[in-house]
């Protein structure tokens, strides 16, 4: 049985760029919608034609460039906003217009001053011609969770009757919760009229942390496109994580039994591609595309990883694109990661002198904070003479230590450790298999233990495994 497909629209090029500092000219918009489309998305909504020259330049260019995926262009919902957004998107090879108005009260009381029933008029309207210049229109009725639900219902069943194919519910200002949220998707399928004719979409915003719970929880209860952005940027606090969602459905296909078309190997250069344009940084710990995602310091995970990368990795770093794990030295690491640098590095100790080696590198680390491979030799230097104490070893003024990272390559560190040659094809036998990472999973089966596609690893014979637990590994 096929699992349900779920449409990845991507937002990055225009919610996106509204993220403070992350403003981006029309050759860069272009340069990553080519990404994008590498990446596999499936709609790229490439600006909001009416905004600005630049904006209409780029939704233009794309439309013209980028042909596989669905291009969009955002509209109010005002005639003179929907001919610019047609406009634009006219060289598109699968062209949708996006039309959006507010339906909360707070909304139409403090922002647009209008009644409920000009509101619900004017979505009409501008559905209906949009329609008429395009087959694929989508409607967006903004602040959808804090509208009142009987409301939000007559508002949806409206613009489906004018002609819209996609209904996109934007939680706006990230107030609802999964549950809330699920439900308010439930109930909308359950009372508008011809709802089961149209895509339901999902659109969350991260003020209370909760954009892709809360999309996940849509899909879940019925969505079948959802909005994210790259890196989860966005208005205020962002918007739903784009590598979250997808990679979601990859690592727990028991709890979200879907597909997307999405290639995850090009998650992380996308990331990259966005961080350098928009020279906004990934923070360090951001799943899936963060510098630590798949880094690793404490002794306890190193030496578990060491053995087996199942113990604390629960997909591959390749799986999204990201060249290796990395065992960072620092004052938190254990004996096994650094024997295993210290053998890389040609030197190869017994249990006491490694004990001697282990105590001088972590009063060295306790300092310095990351340990390079110039500070590990310099160290074992001074071991293997046994001509200086650790106090000289570390205040000497012949000493220097600037703060760099040492960072043991993964394939060559589980090569080591097991006795696997990190430069045959195989080194690690893919227990998952398919296409543009697409897990080949059965529906509704647990996703298996070694999901991720690395056989257990033998554990290094180092000394007493147990021991080295309790030690500090």
């Amino acid at each position: 049985m096929d699992r349900p497909r779920i449409t990845i629209f991507d937002t990055t090029l225009r919610d996106g760029e509204q993220s403070p500092g992350c403003s981006m000219n029309v050759s860069e918009k272009l340069h990553l919608a080519q990404q994008l489309d590498r990446l596999g998305v499936d709609v790229i909504e490439a600006g909001f034609p009416i905004a600005s020259d630049g904006d209409f330049e780029a939704v233009q260019r794309i439309a013209a460039t980028v042909r596989r995926p669905i291009i969009a262009g955002l509209a109010r919902a005002c005639t003179g906003d929907v001919d610019r957004a047609w406009q634009a998107l006219q060289g598109a090879a699968h062209p949708r217009i996006h039309v959006f108005l507010a339906t909360s009260d707070i909304h139409l009381k403090y922002k647009l001053r209008i009644s409920r029933e000009r509101c619900l008029e004017q979505a009409r309207d501008a559905v209906r011609h949009a329609k008429s210049l395009c087959s694929d229109v989508e409607f967006s009725p903004e602040d959808a969770t804090r509208t009142d639900v009987p409301f939000l219902c007559q508002v949806v069943e409206a613009v489906i009757a004018a002609g819209a194919t996609t209904v996109n519910i934007p939680d706006t200002v990230g107030y609802t919760m999964p549950e809330e949220y699920g439900r308010l998707i439930r109930t909308l399928r359950e009372e508008v009229a011809g709802i089961d004719k149209v895509t339901i979409s999902t659109h969350c915003h991260n003020d209370l942390g909760l954009a892709v719970a809360n999309s996940l929880a849509g899909v879940q209860a019925g969505a079948r496109q959802v909005e994210c952005t790259i890196n989860g940027i966005g208005e205020r606090a962002g918007n739903a994580s784009l590598e979250e969602i997808v990679m979601a459905m990859r690592v727990r296909p028991d709890r979200y039994p879907y597909e997307t078309a999405v290639a995850s190997e090009q998650l992380y250069s996308s990331s990259q591609m966005l961080a350098e344009i928009t020279r906004v940084p990934v923070q360090p710990n951001k799943a899936i595309t963060g510098r630590n995602a798949f880094a690793h310091e404490a002794g306890i995970h190193q030496d578990g990883i060491l053995k087996n990368p199942l113990t604390y990795e629960i997909m591959t770093p390749q799986s999204v694109g990201v060249p290796d794990s990395r065992l960072v030295l620092g004052k938190h690491s254990g004996r096994h990661a650094l024997a295993l640098r210290c053998e890389q590095l040609g030197h190869h100790f017994e249990r006491r002198e490694l004990d001697e080696v282990y105590r001088r590198f972590v009063v060295l680390a306790d300092r310095i904070k990351k340990v390079q491979d110039s500070h590990l030799l310099e160290l074992i230097e001074d071991v293997s003479r046994g001509a200086v104490s650790n106090d000289d070893a570390i205040d000497s003024p012949s000493k220097k230590f600037p703060p760099a990272t040492a960072t043991l390559s993964f394939p060559q560190a589980i090569s080591a450790v097991a006795g696997i040659n990190a430069n045959s094809n195989d080194p690690h036998p893919a227990q998952i298999s398919g296409s543009a990472g697409q897990a080949q999973v059965r529906p509704g089966s647990p996703a298996p233990a070694n999901w991720f596609g690395r056989a257990p690893v033998p554990p290094a014979d180092h000394h007493s495994e147990q021991e080295d637990y309790l030690w500090g590994v």
